[in-house]
């Protein structure tokens, strides 16, 4: 094992106490006219929702990010089997936060942003919503030795009892010695919304491509009614001409193993010569309905000095996040309904020449790439081309857009 020496950071280990006591809403009443329809564009009230944004959501995918510094360790001592195996723990580990997790994130304005600098992992992650129809937010992370980004969409369906989300984009990690694995997310559903438990399950195909002598294949298990072990992910990594050189198994929930070898042995030697990948962190001791994790309690958190080193555009400054999360939920509501007023303004704002400011597309319809500049105008306290988007909303926008 690497050992990789970060400085130690100090982060709140809890939310804060909620200000008003929060009043129940039945998610029936508000979704049975949307059976059939994308999920991402019906409004919901506040209490549907967590603490955190989808951009802040994204970097919650880093949060073992540990494992990429061990991959890239092991490429550089020359173990590209070991670099897989640990990219492929790293793909899992990404889920691991979902259970439990049943408010859906807020959806970022359009232009809204989010910095995450965690020098205690060694990374640096920073996220963009850079378009509203369809919405795509697009993320760059830097490592220790390695790069990792994507765009990503989500396409959901609501089926009356349950919802199918389906992720669309690529996964991008490439290490500084010019290693590239690409993959892409599996299907999530979420089940029982009417009666019984609410649960979340992730299944499907996972195909990790390399471009040098490895690629990998996980299995996501669909649970069933009656599944007494959920949860499973089974998968193998093969050379560049097909043969299996190791078998990966394990929960999305909990920890994946490996076992070299192309998968003959029974299932008995296979758990007793295995070697463990990846375990999951122990969850926070005062759990809130929200079931965030100990990393993601921090995603929101302004520490001290912070807020001036900001861009008007970071999630952190959102009126309507900060609210639900200090349990001011009234005030919650009227800041979301609010800020869904310049929200509609979004696709008008695209059609009329909207850029993002980080971000640039390759072609019509490729993928986004971060342009760089951002830590530097950071650095420097220069926000130019970052408006205040949760500000109040000027009677000119509202024309100009309701004009056109």
């Amino acid at each position: 094992m690497f050992e990789c020496r970060y400085p130690y950071v100090e982060r709140r280990t809890k939310l804060p106490d909620p200000v008003e006591k929060e009043k129940g809403v039945s998610l029936w009443s508000m979704i049975k006219d949307n059976i059939g329809k994308d999920l991402t564009r019906v409004c919901l009230p506040v209490f549907f929702n967590e603490p955190i944004s989808s951009l802040q959501k994204c970097f919650e995918d880093l949060e073992y990010s540990h494992l990429l510094d061990q991959a890239y360790e092991h490429g550089k001592a020359g173990n590209s089997l070991m670099r897989i195996l640990n990219v492929a723990a790293f793909a899992v580990s990404g889920y691991a936060s979902s259970e439990g997790r049943l408010c859906k994130p807020f959806n970022p304005l359009l232009g809204e942003t989010y910095e995450a600098d965690y020098p205690e992992k060694g990374i640096r992650f920073f996220s963009e919503k850079v378009s509203h129809h369809p919405t795509l937010i697009a993320c760059h992370c830097e490592g220790k030795g390695w790069k990792f980004w994507c765009d990503t969409n989500l396409k959901s369906k609501f089926w009356g009892r349950s919802i199918q989300i389906d992720p669309v984009g690529t996964l991008n990690l490439e290490f500084d010695d010019g290693e590239i694995f690409q993959w892409s997310k599996v299907t999530t559903s979420i089940y029982n919304l009417i009666l019984g438990n609410i649960y979340c399950d992730h299944h499907g195909t996972m195909h990790i491509q390399g471009n040098r002598q490895y690629s990998c294949k996980l299995k996501f298990k669909e649970q069933s009614i009656l599944d007494r072990n959920p949860h499973q992910v089974n998968g193998f990594v093969e050379d560049s001409t097909g043969k299996k050189v190791a078998q990966l198994f394990g929960k999305w929930d909990d920890s994946m193993y490996f076992v070299n070898g192309d998968g003959s042995i029974n299932a008995k030697d296979k758990s007793e010569s295995s070697s463990l990948l990846w375990k999951r962190n122990k969850p926070p001791p005062d759990l809130t309905r929200y079931n965030l994790t100990s990393f993601a309690i921090t995603l929101n958190e302004l520490t001290p000095g912070l807020e001036e080193k900001l861009p008007p555009t970071d999630s952190r400054l959102r009126p309507d996040q900060r609210h639900l999360e200090n349990g001011e939920f009234d005030k919650a509501n009227v800041e979301k309904l609010r800020l869904e007023t310049r929200q509609r303004m979004s696709r008008k704002m695209q059609e009329h020449g909207w850029r993002p400011r980080w971000f640039e597309r390759e072609g019509e319809e490729g993928p986004f790439h971060y342009i760089g500049g951002y830590w530097e105008a950071r650095e420097q306290g220069k926000w130019d081309g970052s408006p205040n988007i949760f500000g109040e909303i000027s009677e000119d926008l509202v024309n100009s857009v309701q004009a056109s």
